[in-house]
């Protein structure tokens, strides 16, 4: 099999088909060195038109929702294939995404192919049937049970921060519930997504229309697949503006709406932790990918008492990391996704600054090509600032004073946000208080990683609905139906 490698077009994947874009094609570019890498398939209306066609005509007339072992064979089958080349989807990916290679390893790659095995189990272990026994309702003897069945016709938009990981956890639990797919792919990186569609065409059985794979930059065609009503579930992640407006055009046909959205998420370092590596894994993690995760902590909360010693330990942990080239070995800050996303970083920065912060390091961008942004930590500032409420996606990490525990859980909830966060400290009573005391989808302790194909991910309040991976995620793309017998 060739795979698609640089200065290759990409296909869309309609009804089984590989085909050209009607819109032609559309360029895709390198973010850490701001060139033209090749092209992908630019869909239309149309396009978008027909697959959802082909994914409602799979679902409605093939076994595929109701033959279990053969959507887990199906997936095995997509995941060996990808494995299989491994080395070739490494290069594409860093390419694309601007990712270190390290990530590839994990999250950016290896992880979330690895995970289409997780959900092909589920297809084959999941009940199912659930058989609730006898009951006599109104004096009626009657045997009840359970079914749990596929929702239907699946449309799921990505961002590009993720774009392995977030397809494949949409992807993946999609299928093996039995769902068809439309996926429609950001347009900054259209490439990771295409090449999981010509892999399902040339060496999978999944069936024609199963799964459809539109790349495009109209993101008008994420409307089209959101008000459409032969599709049954859209599955959204993105901004929480955007999410808003896909939750409010689903509405029209009375859809189910998955939505996984942003974070300002709190770093809480009690008293009592080790105050220095606290510091510095604040700093690891802000500037990993460069901040480009909506569950990355972005606020970094001390105690006052240890404000001035935490701000000097962190401005030196941040000055250690360089923006640099995702190719190169022990980089772990690359650049941002393209210029729009590097000017967006950067103003959410010089609004802080004539806000009266102070920029301990960092605050710009470093010579030379690529979409980069140097590591910056922030101080000066309460979190009522804007750079302290609003979600920035770059290397920017604010850090806050409060004034003990019960301070610290008010501060990490006064956000508009509720996606992760994470705490160190040594008393286990203390770090429980903060742990039930704070309203988020997902936590770590002192390192903790709650990232697995088996957790469920997701958030609180204007961190979106429902919750992706794991068997709560599985479940979101059924349907359960209630069946009543004479006794």
């Amino acid at each position: 099999m060739s795979v698609l490698r640089p200065t290759d077009s990409s296909e869309l994947l309609i009804d089984g088909k590989l085909l050209p874009g009607s819109g032609g094609v559309f360029d895709v570019i390198n973010p850490a060195t701001e060139e033209v890498i090749g092209s992908a398939a630019n869909a239309t209306a149309a396009d978008m038109d027909a697959a959802i066609t082909a994914a409602r005509v799979a679902f409605d007339s093939t076994d595929w929702s109701r033959d279990h072992a053969f959507r887990a064979r199906c997936l095995r089958q997509l995941r060996d294939a990808l494995q299989s080349h491994t080395d070739e989807m490494r290069e594409l990916t860093v390419a694309e995404v601007g990712c270190p290679v390290f990530l590839t390893h994990g999250p950016q790659l290896e992880g979330p192919v690895n995970d289409l095995g997780y959900f092909a189990d589920l297809a084959e272990s999941y009940s199912w049937t659930t058989d609730l026994g006898e009951a006599a309702p109104m004096g009626i003897k009657t045997r009840r049970e359970l079914r749990a069945e596929a929702i239907g016709v699946v449309g799921a938009i990505t961002p590009w921060n993720f774009p392995h990981q977030i397809n494949f956890a949409k992807i993946g639990p999609a299928l093996a519930a039995g769902c068809t797919v439309v996926l429609k792919p950001a347009p900054d990186t259209p490439w990771c997504a295409a090449l999981v569609g010509k892999v399902i065409a040339d060496k999978t059985d999944i069936p024609p229309g199963v799964i459809n794979i539109v790349t495009s930059t109209d993101h008008t065609l994420g409307t089209q697949l959101t008000t459409d009503p032969r599709v049954d579930l859209v599955s959204f992640t993105g901004s929480t503006a955007t999410g808003r407006a896909v939750m409010s055009a689903a509405s029209q046909s009375l859809k189910k709406v998955f939505l996984e959205l942003g974070g300002k998420s709190a770093f809480v370092v009690l008293d009592d932790a080790d105050l220095a590596g606290a510091c510095s894994m604040a700093a690891f993690t802000v500037v990993t990918h460069a901040g480009q995760g909506c569950a990355i902590t972005t606020r970094l909360l001390v105690s006052r008492d240890q404000y001035d010693e935490a701000v000097a330990l962190t401005r030196d942990a941040m000055a250690g990391f360089r923006a640099d080239d995702p190719t190169k070995p022990g980089t772990i800050c690359g650049p941002v996704a393209s210029a729009r996303q590097r000017d967006r970083v950067l103003s959410y920065i010089n609004d802080a600054r004539a806000a009266g912060a102070v920029i301990e390091t960092g605050g710009g961008t470093p010579a030379g090509n690529g979409f980069f942004v140097e590591p910056t930590l922030i101080s000066g500032v309460d979190n009522s600032a804007r750079i302290a409420q609003e979600e920035v996606f770059g290397p920017v990490l604010v850090i806050i004073p409060y004034d003990g525990d019960d301070d610290a859980i008010r501060i990490a909830n006064d956000s508009p946000y509720g996606l992760s966060g994470a705490v160190y400290g040594t008393d286990e009573a203390r770090i429980d208080k903060v742990v039930n005391g704070i309203r988020t989808g997902t936590l770590g302790v002192n390192g903790g990683i709650w990232y697995s194909a088996d957790v469920p991910f997701g958030g609180y309040k204007a961190s979106g609905i429902g919750r992706e991976m794991g068997v709560a995620g599985f479940e979101e793309y059924l349907e359960i139906k209630a069946i009543a017998y004479p006794a």
